[in-house]
């Protein structure tokens, strides 16, 4: 009896260290997706009231699990048995973040901005709705961001046994979400760090100035985090595209991957914008 209960021991030991030499490398595979994923989150993640920011934060990484326990098995499933489909919604997903990166491009660089006394009535008014569209709009773009995810995990142990499968995706997605959004919740209270250390240091000495500097860099790290945030929705896109159409690999073959992965992405934005464009005007009209 006691040896079948150390036998089940040892079975449970060695599968636990099949599943994290195998995160261990699934995690590697998926570490440029994260960074991307950091970066694309911590700009949507910005630009809320300071009372406000852990808040919509917790309520984007709630959204970020909730995606990846409707993610993780449905994957595992089609996979398993219909195989096509998964590489039908990368493209589609690829199509959106496409068009929220080009999106951004397009507003910034030809929608006039408002007058700051208008801006600021609106931001007041509509406050709460916008908070609830950027929650919204963040939580979709993880969706999107956690298929990439746990595909890229799951290719990584398709030649291993299904519970290492399925204990290998389950781990990469955990530490996927507390991870990015871990990293995410210690750039937004940058500010905050940074007053309580002048406070308690009365403004003097090392900690005052390391402060001062987390006060002054947090708003050059949000302006750069929505720079890169936006590349990498560009180029994630781009990435999709050019792993999963066929005909796209032979497009240009001699281009540096990562300039045709951006080229590709901007060209499926720039495709993706009529489209949601012309379906946001459809959609209007069926409410009405």
């Amino acid at each position: 009896m006691a040896s079948g209960f150390f036998a089940i021991l040892d079975d449970i030991g060695a599968l636990m260290d099949d599943v994290a030499m195998a995160s261990k490398l699934a995690t590697r595979k998926t570490a440029g997706i994260l960074g991307d994923d950091l970066a694309v989150n911590a700009e949507k993640a910005t630009g809320f009231l300071a009372s406000r920011e852990i808040p919509v934060l917790w309520a984007i990484t709630k959204g970020s699990f909730l995606n990846k326990l409707i993610i993780v098995p449905i994957a595992l499933l089609l996979q398993a048995f219909f195989p096509i489909a998964i590489k039908v919604i990368l493209i589609l997903g690829g199509f959106y973040l496409a068009y929220e990166g080009v999106e951004k491009i397009i507003e910034y660089f030809f929608h006039k901005p408002k007058p700051a006394d208008e801006a600021a009535v609106e931001v007041i008014k509509d406050d709460a709705g916008a908070e609830k569209a950027k929650v919204k709009s963040a939580v979709l773009t993880d969706f999107i961001l956690s298929i990439e995810i746990v595909i890229i995990a799951l290719g990584s142990v398709l030649d291993k046994s299904l519970a290492i499968q399925i204990l290998t995706v389950s781990v990469v997605a955990i530490l996927a979400t507390v991870g990015v959004y871990g990293i995410v919740a210690l750039i937004v209270r940058m500010d905050d760090a940074g007053y309580k250390l002048i406070k308690r240091s009365n403004d003097k000495g090392f900690f005052g100035s390391l402060g001062h500097l987390l006060v002054k860099a947090l708003p050059i790290i949000i302006k750069v985090l929505a720079v890169v945030g936006t590349i990498a929705l560009i180029l994630v896109a781009g990435g999709i595209f050019v792993h999963n159409i066929e005909f796209m690999h032979h497009v240009l073959p001699n281009l540096q991957s990562t300039i045709k992965e951006f080229g590709a992405g901007i060209v499926g934005g720039l495709i993706a914008i009529p489209i949601m464009m012309g379906g946001k005007k459809l959609l209007s009209m069926v409410k009405k």
